[in-house]
């Protein structure tokens, strides 16, 4: 079998690039830093992914797979040095540690020979994670391998859109192996960003231009979430799929993805009903019990969240500028700005902060809308009428 090798077998690694590249016929080599992790993958050279619905449950078996420790590095070159794919799926701080690792193994490359094209998908949250990442690479390459570095090894975008809920302390403990996921697996990527034929993979989707799956992924999935979060918890919910049940709350967290639906539909022209489609999509899975999405986290770190350029603020910009009044996405933000969890310290602080400061000058520092900004003046009316 093709080899494949993924940096990160955690939620995403192993709940969703694992199945897909498994599905494709290759045989995935994980690099990852969890010994017991890696030892129960070693001992089965499988594992089992259980995918989760309101109606009903069902085992899938990846493999064959093996793992390596980040540690031996060695070894995780030479997987590099024969693959035809691989991903990152390490979370946007630890890319550091892995451009070293993805370096060597293209050294390895050039001194066999392999002239094959190499393309690794980054699945970070982090904007521009490949070309962020690429320059990390070329910088533990020596100058005189540049150009086959460059010419070899195609450096990919993603957005991930598959849900994964967190497992219990016994079912890792009967399997540390085992990973509970949604059946969603669309993963759309970069089309300009590879090198060579674009491998087929069941459910990965090359689009270009990128930057509409980019917009898609945070003003329609994480807009619509952010606002079923907040809005949640100022009626006391604790999951996010009781918020959904709520006819009022639905409606605004509809009524903002559909805001940004409206807007991006003007930006880049999807096919007819597709960006629909999707929302009907996302609102079906975001009611799906068994993944268990609290309020707490879609509403954590409001600071980032509501911040200029992000899911909502950004969000409401976008709208605007393709003549869209963003009335339910402004809700999303005033309900933000209320968000007081106990469970989050950065939510306490930006509450000491607008007792402090006042509701004006901190929604116009998190935000960035200025004073003379008609989002700003909006977004204090809700602020208002929701308090």
């Amino acid at each position: 079998m093709k080899p494949a090798i993924i940096f990160g077998a955690g939620n995403i690694g192993r709940g969703f690039l694992g199945q897909l590249f498994s599905e494709a016929g290759y045989a995935v080599t994980f690099a990852d830093v969890d010994r017991t992790l890696l030892a129960a993958l070693n001992a089965r050279r499988s594992y089992t992914i259980r995918l989760v619905t309101n109606e009903r449950t069902e085992e899938v078996e990846i493999g064959p797979v093996d793992a390596l420790h980040s540690d031996e590095v060695d070894a995780v070159a030479d997987v590099l040095a024969r693959a035809e794919i691989g991903a990152t799926a390490v979370g946007a701080g630890v890319l550091k540690h892995v451009a070293p690792l993805v370096a060597k193994g293209i050294r390895r490359r050039a001194e066999i020979g392999n002239r094959e094209p190499f393309n690794l998908i980054l699945c970070e949250n982090l904007l521009g994670a490949a070309g962020i990442f690429r320059s990390m690479v070329l910088s533990h390459l020596p100058e005189a391998l540049h150009p086959f570095a460059i010419e070899h090894t195609g450096f990919v975008d993603t957005v991930i859109a598959r849900m994964v809920p967190p497992l219990t302390p016994e079912l890792r403990a009967a399997d540390p192996s085992l990973i509970l996921v949604e059946p969603y697996k669309e993963l759309p990527v970069d089309r300009d960003g590879f090198v060579g034929p674009i491998p087929s993979i069941p459910g990965m989707i090359p689009y270009a231009p990128f930057a509409f799956f980019t917009e898609r992924k945070l003003y329609i999935h994480n807009a619509g979430h952010a606002t079923l979060g907040y809005l949640g918890y100022l009626r006391g919910y604790e999951y996010g799929y009781e918020a959904l049940a709520d006819d009022e709350i639905y409606f605004q967290a509809r009524g903002a993805m559909e805001e940004s639906a409206l807007a991006l539909t003007r930006k880049f022209r999807p096919p007819p009903g597709s960006l629909l489609t999707n929302i009907e999509d996302l609102l079906h899975r975001f009611g799906n019990r068994a993944l268990g999405d609290t309020i707490l986290r879609l509403g954590r770190d409001p600071l980032r969240k509501l911040s200029p350029g992000d899911r909502l603020a950004g969000a409401a910009v976008n709208a605007l500028e393709q003549g869209v009044t963003p009335v339910h996405l402004v809700t999303g933000i005033a309900a933000g700005l209320h968000f007081a969890h106990a469970g989050d310290p950065i939510a306490q602080a930006l509450q000491a902060r607008i007792a402090a400061d006042g509701i004006a000058q901190v929604a116009s520092a998190v935000t960035g809308f200025e004073g003379s900004s008609p989002l700003l003046s909006r977004v204090l009316a809700r602020y208002a009428a929701l308090g």
